[in-house]
C-alpha cells in the first residue's frame, strides 16, 4: 500500500487526451465489467501525458503515462454530461505512482510516455515493456485565454468493492487542436482491441501544455 495520502496534486503535465470510435466495438464492450454499461457507439478514451519535473507533483515526482479505456453511460462525472470512463491498461513511468494507482483499484503496469513537439506537429509514443505500442501525431498551435475546468469520474475496483473517483482538472487547451493519425503498433498487445476505426473518427480531444488535476479529488464506494 502507498503511503502517499490521498488526494495527490499535479501542475502543468503536458498532456494529449482525446476519444475515438473504435474498429471492434464488440471488443471494447468486452472489457466493460457486469454492471457497467459502455456508451451506445463504443467510444473509448485515451490521456498521454508528461509530468517533467518532481515540483509539478505534491509527491509523486516526476513521470509519465498513457491510459485507456471505455467510456461509460449512466456513471457521468459531476456535470452529467461527461461519460464516466473505465482504465482498461495504464501504461506509467514510475513506481511510485503504479503503486498509488494500484491501490485503488487501477491495472497499473510498467510504461513511457514521450511527447515530443516540433513546428506545430506533435508526436506522442507509448511503450511497454520498451516496445512502442501506441503512437498519436497531431497538428497543435499555442495557447490563448482559454480554460477547460471540470471534474471527471473514473471507476475502479478494489478490495472486493466497486469505487467511483472524482477528478477535478484545469487545463490551458491549444488552438488548432486536430489528431491526424493514432497507430496502435502491436497486433499481439492486448491494447490492440481498442485500435481506432479507419477511417479515423475522433469524437473530442484536446492538447494542453499545461494541464492540473488533483489525483482524486474523492473517493465513495458505488452500490
Amino acid at each position: 500500500m502507498s503511503d502517499l495520502a490521498p488526494p495527490q496534486l499535479v501542475v502543468n503535465s503536458r498532456m494529449i487526451y482525446f476519444g475515438w470510435l473504435p474498429a471492434d466495438p464488440d471488443a471494447v464492450a468486452a472489457l466493460v465489467p457486469d454492471g457497467l454499461k459502455p456508451m451506445s457507439n463504443r467510444q473509448v478514451f485515451m490521456n498521454q501525458y508528461v509530468v517533467d519535473r518532481p515540483e509539478q507533483t505534491s509527491g509523486f515526482g516526476a513521470y509519465s503515462l498513457t491510459y485507456i479505456g471505455p467510456d461509460l453511460e449512466d456513471a457521468y462525472a459531476p456535470d452529467g454530461v461527461t461519460p464516466g470512463r473505465w482504465w482498461t491498461h495504464y501504461f506509467n513511468s514510475s513506481p511510485v505512482v503504479r503503486e498509488y494507482a494500484a491501490a485503488r483499484g487501477v491495472p497499473a503496469v510498467e510504461g513511457r510516455t514521450v511527447i515530443e513537439v516540433e513546428g506545430g506537429r506533435l508526436v506522442a509514443t507509448t511503450e511497454a515493456d520498451g516496445t512502442a505500442v501506441i503512437r498519436t501525431t497531431a497538428r497543435v498551435g499555442g495557447t490563448g485565454a482559454a480554460v477547460s475546468r471540470g471534474q471527471l469520474r473514473y471507476i475502479t475496483e478494489a478490495g472486493g468493492r466497486r469505487i467511483s473517483g472524482v477528478y477535478p482538472f484545469v487545463a490551458e487547451p491549444v488552438d488548432p487542436f486536430e489528431v491526424v493519425s493514432l497507430e496502435f503498433l502491436e497486433p499481439d498487445h492486448p491494447v490492440h482491441a481498442l485500435r481506432p476505426a479507419d477511417p479515423l473518427q475522433i469524437v473530442w480531444g484536446f492538447y494542453s501544455p499545461r494541464s492540473s488535476f488533483a489525483y482524486p479529488g474523492g473517493e465513495e464506494a458505488m452500490p
